[in-house]
């Protein structure tokens, strides 16, 4: 059995699907289902078509974790994508045990049954930072969500020393692709870019800030299916290709490539037609809080042994709205 937590949201019931198509079916997804404020749309959606042997509640998941009823000698990897990811969100006691509790907790089963252990990290963690390697120095969050994250990043380092299985940490870039609709304010600019396009004919983007050109904003935008792949690929997952068998590390997950805001636009505009680009006020609400510049250092990436290409974000846009 597989365990994917966060199943059903963007990035798990991508990593869903994807194992549905190399012939893994024996998974069990954990996601919490009930209605939330800062979701424009039902999650379960995501899961239309995919296969799997069982599905829990994240409450009850945590629970029977707690209560050892899970025999960790059938489970084959854990892909752990289950947080909020609302970097908008200031509860730090939920965001606190939601992204880190939550995470320890799953952290200790896997490493007492050495079970594979693959988690979603962030980009967040470096907040203002223009270095993006994996160093303290460069680990500067802006909200608590990255906060919670780095707590995360930085607990699992301490056991490093003492882990005998693999414990990988993906700390993701600006993801975008299918099954995001469901995000809200934390979609992709992909998904805002082309709901904007289609309905009014006009891509609405900030002006300069950060000192950044109008539109100049730059980030290392990653396709979401790549993101599966790695995932499967520190699990030992994928058919053609077997991961490397007990390493430990918390890496970029990012192309290693930023591009402006105004790249992703026209990316847009060659798939949905044209339309014209506006320049709006940058948010109040996002200042001392938004990233203006993310590219990931994939360094740290290749040394833990994924070397394959990343999809440009061309190919990417293609893929996520095919003609």
């Amino acid at each position: 059995m597989i365990i994917v937590t966060g199943g059903a949201g963007f990035i798990g019931s991508n990593l869903v699907h994807e194992l549905n198509r190399i012939g893994h079916k024996d998974i069990l997804v954990v996601d919490n289902l009930a209605p939330a404020p800062n979701l424009s749309g039902p999650k379960f959606l995501n899961l239309h078509g995919a296969e799997f042997s069982d599905y829990m509640d994240k409450r009850e998941f945590r629970e029977v974790l707690k209560a050892g009823l899970i025999d960790g000698s059938k489970v084959r990897a854990i892909l752990h994508q289950g947080a909020c990811s609302n970097t908008l969100e200031d509860d730090g006691r939920y965001m606190m045990d939601n992204n880190f509790t939550y995470s320890k907790e799953l952290l200790h089963f896997a490493l007492e049954h050495r079970i594979p252990f693959v988690y979603a990290s962030t980009a967040a963690t470096y907040g203002a930072s223009t270095s993006f390697k994996e160093v303290p120095e460069n680990e500067k969050p802006l909200n608590i969500y990255g906060y919670s994250k780095l707590v995360f990043d930085n607990y699992v380092r301490r056991l490093m020393p003492e882990i005998k299985s693999t414990v990988v940490g993906l700390r993701y870039f600006n993801v975008y692709g299918q099954r995001e609709q469901h995000k809200g304010r934390m979609a992709s600019v992909m998904h805002h870019f082309t709901k904007q396009l289609k309905e009014t004919g006009v891509i609405r983007m900030f002006e300069g800030s950060g000192g950044y050109g109008d539109g100049e904003q730059r980030r290392d935008f990653v396709y979401v299916g790549d993101l599966a792949r790695i995932n499967m690929f520190f699990a030992g997952l994928l058919a053609d290709q077997k991961g490397p068998q007990n390493v430990q590390a918390v890496v970029n997950a990012g192309t290693g490539e930023a591009r402006t805001f105004k790249a992703v636009a026209e990316a847009l505009m060659s798939v949905h037609g044209r339309g014209k680009i506006e320049y709006i006020p940058f948010p109040g609400d996002l200042k001392n809080r938004y990233q203006h510049f993310t590219q990931a250092d994939v360094e740290g990436l290749r040394k833990a042994g994924y070397v394959d290409p990343f999809t440009a974000l061309e190919d990417g846009v293609k893929k996520t709205f095919p003609q």
